[in-house]
Parts: structure tokens; C-alpha cells; sequence
């Protein structure tokens, strides 16, 4: 029974974490490997809010700030060419990728 990896990319940036996914399903065309996703997972949003004035004086009013986690998830059967190669990935900044194998 062949060994499967499973990728979970996360980022703030959607654009590079779908460019990181399109490097990874040519890697697996190109090898030969089947390839399941990637899955689009909820995209977290994280939301600070912060008072306007910080000396409590003047109207009461806040700024929101939002940051948008977006998540994809890639299962691959793993040989060790295609894990080989998804290592030499260049990976942008803000974009986590994560590999974990299974048997």
C-alpha cells in the first residue's frame, strides 16, 4: 500500500497560496502521482478591534482591523520523486505549508 502524504497550505495572500497548489499539481502530473484537491478549506477571519483615541477623550469610536487566513488541503500518494521535488517548491512569503505522511 503505497504511503500519502497530506499537504495543508495556509496564507493571507489567496493568490500565492493557489500558486503554490498549481506547483504541486504540475509536480504530480509531471511524476505521475494521483493527485486529490486542493480542497478549499473556511477561510478563518480575525477581527481587532481598536478605539480610535487612546486617551478616552472625544467620541467613542473604533477601527476594525480584519486579517483573512485562507487554507487549502492537497492529499498525494507519496513517492519519494515527487516528495523530493515538492521540497525544492519555492515558497512565497505569508504562505505556511505543512507535510505530514501516512501509512
Amino acid at each position: 500500500m503505497p504511503q500519502k502524504a497530506r499537504i495543508s497550505l495556509t496564507g493571507t495572500n489567496p493568490k500565492k497560496v493557489d500558486s503554490v497548489c498549481e506547483q504541486i499539481k504540475v509536480i504530480s502530473q509531471r511524476v505521475g502521482v494521483e493527485m486529490r484537491g486542493p480542497i478549499p478549506l473556511p477561510t478563518k477571519k480575525l477581527v481587532v478591534p481598536i478605539r480610535k483615541s487612546p486617551d478616552g477623550e472625544g467620541t467613542e469610536t473604533w477601527e476594525r482591523w480584519a486579517m483573512h487566513v485562507h487554507k487549502r488541503l492537497i492529499d498525494l500518494d507519496a513517492d519519494e520523486r515527487a516528495l523530493r521535488q515538492l521540497m525544492r517548491i519555492e515558497v512565497p512569503d505569508g504562505v505556511n505549508i505543512e507535510i505530514v505522511l501516512r501509512g
